[in-house]
């Protein structure tokens, strides 16, 4: 199977599903797609109940669920106290994941090429142009690097694989600081010959059809990255170390910061202190309302958010294949305290 069918399998999961009347519904992240997906088959199989997703991007989610036309949100960034208490939401992380800059470059194999903060910033603020520039050179002197254009490739709708990376640039670079900022969407700088994608699959579409092409994407789509054949670069962590994201080391991440976790579970793991921590590390958080129209239909998005996060090999075996991590002990009970609250 070649990429693009690859994209219209993807599509046609979501179509199917949502070609149904079905229990649950749920909408936003495109990262947290290919989990939402295997729980979806699974849980139908296990209690017969239907799961309906549709990957909309973190800013389509939080509308929807803002306008109640979805039973849950999913977002890579979590909402403020006060929007939550305003429109009577609350939220947690279900799951743990990465974002890795995705690369094509003819002859570079994966995790060959590194990156910093800094270089990233400049490739995207138009300062860097060139693969063989001074900057990329010095963190890559053993690697063949060719004399040509870089074609920076970033999201068009908004997205919370945006808010992790350009948090990444925010905290590694004070010049992105002062100019741009994070978000779901920024006022991003125009770049020459840069381009633009929707959601995760167009942004690996855009960056396998575009040779000397940069962006970023979920890891949930590793798969999809190793069919197109596009190279995943190692970045620079808090501790200076170069690394690719593995299990080990979005568990470090996580490990680094986890007492610092306040009660609403609203804290970054991008950019975390401690050995072996992967810097582009981020909780997908799902966001429900506390009040729903009936107690059947809170019962049954509580079995389902509470089934999902169940610490058991079934579901250990679910994250794997979707390249994600569960929330550690600690944030799990919190994370089932606040699905408790749905009534």
């Amino acid at each position: 199977m070649n990429f693009m069918k690859t994209i219209v399998a993807a599509g046609l999961v979501a179509a199917s599903t949502s070609a149904f009347a079905a229990d649950i519904t749920g909408a936003g992240a495109t990262f947290p797609f290919p989990i939402y997906s295997k729980w979806a088959d699974a849980y139908k199989k296990e209690t017969g109940n239907g799961l309906n997703y549709q990957s909309i991007g973190s800013g389509g989610g939080i509308k929807q669920i803002e306008a109640k036309t979805v039973t849950f949100g999913a977002t890579d960034m979590p909402l403020k106290v006060d929007q939550l208490t305003k429109d009577g939401l609350v939220q947690w992380p279900m799951v743990m994941g990465a974002i890795v800059p995705v690369i094509n470059l003819e002859g570079v194999k994966p995790g060959e090429v590194v990156f910093d903060g800094e270089t990233l910033a400049d490739i995207y603020l138009g300062k860097i142009t060139k693969w063989d520039d001074p900057a990329i050179k010095k963190l890559n002197p053993n690697v063949k690097l060719p004399h040509n254009d870089i074609i920076p490739v970033r999201r068009s709708d908004g997205s919370g694989d945006t808010f992790v990376f350009t948090q990444y640039l925010t905290f590694s670079t004070q010049s992105w600081e002062d100019k741009l900022g994070y978000g779901t969407t920024i006022a991003w700088p125009a770049v020459a010959g840069g381009l633009t994608a929707e959601g995760n699959l167009g942004v690996l579409q855009t960056v396998q059809k575009t040779p000397y092409s940069i962006s970023y994407v979920g890891v949930s789509f590793h798969a999809e990255i190793t069919e197109a054949g596009l190279g995943t670069s190692l970045l620079k962590s808090y501790s200076g170390e170069f690394l690719l994201p593995t299990p080990e080391t979005v568990a470090a991440a996580a490990a680094s910061l986890s007492p610092r976790t306040p009660p609403d579970e609203r804290l970054t793991l991008v950019n975390a202190p401690g050995a072996n921590a992967y810097p582009l590390v981020n909780y997908e958080y799902a966001i429900v309302s506390t009040k729903q129209a009936d107690p059947a239909t809170a019962t049954a998005i509580r079995k389902f958010l509470l089934w999902a996060i169940a610490p058991d090999e079934a579901n250990e075996k679910y994250l794997e294949d979707a390249h994600f991590i569960a929330l550690p002990a600690h944030i799990w009970v919190l994370s089932h305290d606040q699905i408790e609250t749905i009534k």
